[in-house]
């Protein structure tokens, strides 16, 4: 098996544990930015931004344990997806630029190592043929994480239209109103799948809307690019000073590579 392919599968693995222990934490964080607007509305009468921990309890109490792990199936399909891609294309292209260094060295031209920006420009390439392959995902995955809230939010609404309407109505409709007030707070929002959130999409947007925030997300791709190319520095440099001149060189360990690891 190639390295490419065992880093691809290694990446895939470590996203995916990764993003069952901290999916809660994007769930609410995804909330969290959909609703800065109203959030900022609300700053004038004196509201309060409520903590992280706090939503997650009201998350739990108004949605069950399953609010917090809502459109997990795809995002774990998209981290595996992601991070296979990532490391998969990055070590194909590490392999042949390290190879091109090593092949340069022996002719006298260069160190035979690969310099800072070759590996920013390895880890910008990986990172924009991940994006471009799995944005999809990614946009499907907002739309299920969000979609319970919206539909909560559109119940809240009806709610309080109906309040205003009791308030001014006769004797004989406050009646009836009430029965359709008690109908509509025993409603819930209504399950939301993959396939159901595939087919919103296409019909609002065709196939482009798979790509919505294509080209900021590209150029988000800066981050983990500048984040490997150091750590890659650093690591060769840690690498020389554990080994000295012993051959082979000893590898690092995990908690050694562990800070910055994660594109």
């Amino acid at each position: 098996m190639s390295s490419a392919v065992v880093n691809g599968l290694a990446g895939a693995g470590g996203g995916i544990i990764a993003q069952i222990i901290t999916y809660p934490l994007q769930t609410v964080n995804t909330r969290q930015q959909t609703e800065r607007s109203a959030k900022k509305r609300k700053a004038g009468s004196g509201a309060n931004d409520t903590s992280t921990l706090f939503q997650m309890l009201q998350l739990i109490q108004t949605e069950g344990w399953g609010g917090l792990y809502s459109g997990l199936k795809p995002s774990l399909i998209g981290t595996a997806a992601s991070q296979g891609i990532y490391y998969y294309f990055y070590q194909i292209l590490k392999n042949k630029v390290e190879d091109v260094a090593a092949a340069r060295g022996k002719k006298g031209l260069g160190d035979g190592t690969v310099g800072m920006l070759s590996w920013l420009g390895i880890a910008a390439v990986a990172g924009s043929i991940n994006v471009l392959l799995t944005n999809p995902i990614w946009v499907l995955v907002t739309r299920m994480q969000t979609h319970t809230q919206a539909e909560r939010k559109i119940l809240e609404s009806k709610k309080d239209l109906l309040l205003k309407e009791i308030s001014r109505a006769n004797s004989l409709e406050v009646s009836i109103l009430k029965d359709r007030l008690v109908k509509l707070e025993s409603e819930k929002p209504h399950p939301y799948g993959t396939f159901q959130a595939i087919r919103e999409v296409y019909c609002e947007s065709g196939i482009r809307g798979y790509w919505k925030g294509l080209v900021p997300t590209l150029i988000m791709v800066c981050n983990p690019s500048i984040q490997f190319m150091i750590y890659e520095t650093l690591a060769k440099r840690l690498q020389s000073k554990r080994s000295g001149k012993q051959l082979p060189k000893r590898n690092l360990t995990a908690m050694e590579k562990m800070p910055g690891l994660k594109p």
